[in-house]
């Protein structure tokens, strides 16, 4: 079965409720870049009259998360995920429909290939920018996720 948006969207729900009822949505998903969403809101905001930090952390994990989850089943091996470390820079007040975009597809190729062929986990970090309805940056992420090939019992 292939991942699309609102199958990722419906396992938000089931698995990831509060990402879900905090607003986080997949918008897109190509090979090559995924893309997220989130609008600031009563439910997500912090004290300060913007959103919440780790609401947007959730908006960029899985802009790259997407991405890994869709690698994995196209290339058929049962291969575990998961993020090891992460960073992130704000820049501006996060207000309004705040969008999360990584463009790191083609990277997770190599690293995937890496995966399958030498049987050895690897290690990618990813990058997601956020940024706000006029199109400026407001947040920046690296997720560094550890993808390793599971062992047959």
């Amino acid at each position: 079965m292939k991942l699309t948006p609102k199958k990722i969207n419906f396992f938000l729900l089931t698995k990831l409720p509060s990402a879900y009822f905090c607003g986080v949505r997949l918008k897109k998903m190509s090979t090559k870049e995924s893309t997220t969403s989130v609008k600031f809101k009563w439910i997500n905001q912090n004290p300060f009259g913007s959103m919440f930090w780790a609401v947007q952390g959730m908006a960029a994990e899985l802009a790259t998360g997407a991405l890994v989850m869709q690698k994995i089943q196209e290339s058929g091996k049962n291969i575990s995920m998961l993020v090891a470390s992460n960073n992130a820079q704000f820049t501006k007040k996060a207000k309004g429909r705040i969008t999360f975009i990584c463009k790191d597809g083609a990277k997770l190729d190599t690293i995937m290939t890496k995966v399958v062929e030498s049987g050895e986990g690897q290690v990618i970090v990813m990058n997601v920018v956020g940024t706000n309805e006029e199109g400026v940056q407001v947040s920046s992420f690296n997720f560094e996720w550890t993808l390793k090939l599971k062992k047959k019992k």
